[in-house]
């Protein structure tokens, strides 16, 4: 990305004064106020960008499924180096060529991943020395600043799927890392904390007269989940019961949070939602739930074979495989409900395919990679555990040709999206302008 100059803009409100998504505010005389450094879409900042990282960063993960579910892995809960230089050797065409393909797209996700981390750590730091900022902080929008702490730990993520990839014998020092790992989670699970601690003091104190007309407010569950699975890699990895115990009882306290974060804000905005109704803008969010049901369900699998390799307490694989059903049909219902809302609104028209953009469309991206993951592990830890399929016969390339079409979605959506707010000729596309309206008159 390039290098960020913070220039703050005092000017007269837009004809259609937007917040951060694109939603009209509710001021009719509220000053637009703007970060903008530069001509292209993304020129005009908002922490809803993070999103485009952790976007990316989602679709390495759907990449490292081929190593983890293709390539043999004995005496292992994930591939290594080692597993797939073996794998190559002995393997015929199709698996050299699954080989090449995921650790390919590994490397080039996690590339763009960590540049759009990069940019939006710069910009961001320069949005907070603006009026920009002040006023989001001000606004129910603030919710949107834990997109930081989502994106960084899927960095973290990210960073620990290419060492295991491409480093020999990371697995004889494995052991060194998941304390540092849970190290970083803990950072990132305390700046999350203290963000949510600030937003939810403040609405609770103040109150919040705009009504909630999207489920942007569960970005900080999202947050708080993705951390807690990041907590919950040890206990499936590691042979030593401290840091196995310690990985569950973090996960399963941040997991619980996030649950119950996800039940009361989604029934609120619901109930918002049936009086006011959806913002345009931000119809994109109402499938955040896909995301946060793939990685609490992605943690509970941590937690047993943590449970199962240390304490040999053993899940039965038919239990296995009707929970990743209940967790997956959660996520289709989700699904629907976004797809019928998204065409009613006309939002791919307009904001995908049309001349305008909004930050909140890459909220496009995280649902299709969430399936996808989710999709690998139903077929693999569910059917083919439990004996319903077997090991790739054509139910189960059926079944995981759904989750490689799913990734191919999120794929598209990425280069599109990328082109029309980083591309060099995105600065003719029509962004949707941050405003900076009067306290609690700005609502996602």
């Amino acid at each position: 990305g390039d290098h960020p100059h913070s220039e703050t803009q005092h000017s007269p409100p837009p004809p259609r004064d937007r917040n951060m998504f694109g939603a009209k505010s509710n001021s009719q005389d509220a000053a637009a106020v703007v970060y903008k450094h530069g001509d292209r879409p993304a020129d005009t900042y908002s922490p809803v960008y993070f999103l485009a990282a952790l976007g990316t960063g989602g679709i390495a993960v759907d990449f490292f499924m081929y190593l983890m579910f293709w390539i043999p892995h004995p005496g292992r809960s994930v591939p290594v180096f080692e597993d797939i230089a073996d794998a190559w050797a002995k393997g015929f065409a199709g698996t050299q060529a699954a080989i090449v393909i995921a650790m390919g797209g590994i490397l080039v996700s996690a590339f763009i991943h960590l540049k759009a981390m990069v940019w939006n750590l710069r910009c961001f730091i320069a949005y907070r020395k603006t009026p920009a900022y002040d006023a989001l902080r001000k606004t129910n929008n603030e919710s949107t600043l834990l997109a930081m702490p989502l994106a960084m730990a899927m960095s973290v993520n990210v960073i620990f799927i290419v060492f295991l990839v491409y480093i020999p014998g990371l697995w004889s020092v494995v052991e060194y890392i998941f304390p540092l790992a849970l190290v970083a989670f803990s950072f990132l699970a305390l700046l999350a904390f203290s963000m949510i601690a600030q937003f939810m003091g403040r609405v609770l104190v103040s109150g919040d007269e705009a009504p909630t007309k999207s489920f942007a407010q569960l970005t900080p569950a999202f947050a708080v989940a993705m951390i807690a699975v990041g907590f919950a890699a040890p206990a499936a990895m590691s042979s030593s019961p401290g840091t196995v115990v310690t990985s569950m009882v973090f996960s399963t306290i941040l997991g619980v949070f996030a649950i119950l974060y996800t039940l009361f804000g989604a029934i609120a905005a619901f109930s918002s939602m049936l009086h006011y109704g959806t913002t345009r803008e931000s119809v994109p969010t109402l499938m955040i739930i896909v995301p946060i049901v793939t990685v609490l369900g992605i943690m509970f699998m941590r937690q047993d074979h943590g449970l199962y390799t240390t304490y040999d307490v053993h899940a039965e694989a038919g239990n296995t495989m009707i929970f990743l059903a209940r967790m997956l049909s959660i996520q289709l219902a989700f699904m629907f409900f976004g797809a019928f809302m998204l065409r009613a609104q006309g939002y791919f028209q307009d904001f995908v395919f049309g001349q305008n953009t909004s930050p909140g469309s890459y909220a496009l991206v995280c649902p299709f990679v969430a399936m996808a993951v989710m999709i690998h592990f139903f077929a693999n830890k569910g059917l083919v555990a439990a004996g319903a399929v077997t090991k790739f016969d054509g139910a189960y390339w059926f079944v995981s040709g759904l989750a490689l079409a799913s990734q191919a979605v999120a794929i598209a959506l990425v280069v599109r999206l990328n082109m029309q707010h980083f591309g060099r000729h995105a600065a003719t596309s029509q962004p949707s302008v941050v405003t900076a309206a009067k306290p609690s008159t700005t609502e996602v």
